[in-house]
């Protein structure tokens, strides 16, 4: 199993998450591009302690959208999402080639995220940028969502994730931030939701169903309170189970 977090989001004096930490005890990072937050500085950074910790790296593209923090809805033209998506791995390219590692796989962003998660004419878009680029890359996309299916069907690898701090509705979609109970807090519960999930295949809806979910990553965000802890306690959680983690992009 894989464990996975957003990080290289600071922008400037702005402060988010502890991106040290998180690379201590995740296998990947899902490091920004500078559209929805992360400066160069910090971004390179980043990148040289993900290189340090032989942490697996992707580019964590979003809409261009730094005051929303990328998580509000967009709706740009086919020629603009192709090329802000083009434009934001090769930038994270670069940084990462002087930081000594290399952007292995493609994780968009908030409500870059959701959006093609079901939405064709985008998540088309986002797949034609990344063969344009590179199409070796991984996309990791949300477990269950028609994505999958569009983007290997045009010959990419896809990997699904699941999110260890966010609620799920009975039907497998997230539950939206705007309601009660979407954002989950407790590091222990959340860690033997997440060991359930990799033992079973299996997590509880907010509603107390349980749903099949088939994941081969878990994001913890780095920007939620407590996301260290919360990282530390699913990896203990899971090796004190026996369960191996490595990056996703190194499993066959």
């Amino acid at each position: 199993m894989d464990i996975n977090s957003d990080l290289g989001e600071s922008f400037g004096a702005w402060r988010m998450g502890d991106d040290a930490a998180m690379l201590d005890i995740v296998t990947s990072a899902n490091v920004a591009c500078g559209f929805h937050a992360g400066d160069p500085a910090g971004i390179l950074q980043t990148l040289k302690h993900a290189a340090a910790r032989n942490v697996a790296v992707g580019a964590h593209v979003a809409y261009p959208d730094l005051v929303g923090f990328g998580r509000r809805n967009m709706d740009p033209s086919s020629a603009e999402l192709v090329g802000d998506v083009i434009y934001q791995i090769g930038a994270l390219q670069g940084l990462a080639r002087a930081a000594g590692t290399q952007v292995r796989y493609v994780k968009p962003h908030g409500a870059l995220y959701n959006t093609i998660a079901h939405d064709a004419r985008q998540a088309g878009d986002v797949i034609t940028a990344i063969q344009a680029i590179d199409p070796s890359l991984t996309l990791l996309a949300l477990a269950g969502a028609p994505l999958i299916q569009w983007a290997r069907e045009r010959g990419l690898r896809v990997v699904a994730e699941a999110f260890a701090d966010r609620a799920y509705n009975d039907d497998g979609s997230l539950v939206s931030r705007r309601l009660p109970g979407a954002v989950l807090h407790d590091p222990d519960q959340i860690a033997e939701h997440m060991l359930q999930l990799v033992e079973t295949g299996e997590l509880v809806s907010i509603t107390g169903k349980r749903i099949q979910l088939q994941a081969d990553s878990i994001c913890v965000h780095g920007d939620s309170p407590g996301a260290v802890d919360m990282a530390r306690r699913i990896r203990a959680r899971l090796q004190q189970a026996g369960v191996a983690l490595q990056p996703f992009v190194s499993m066959a």
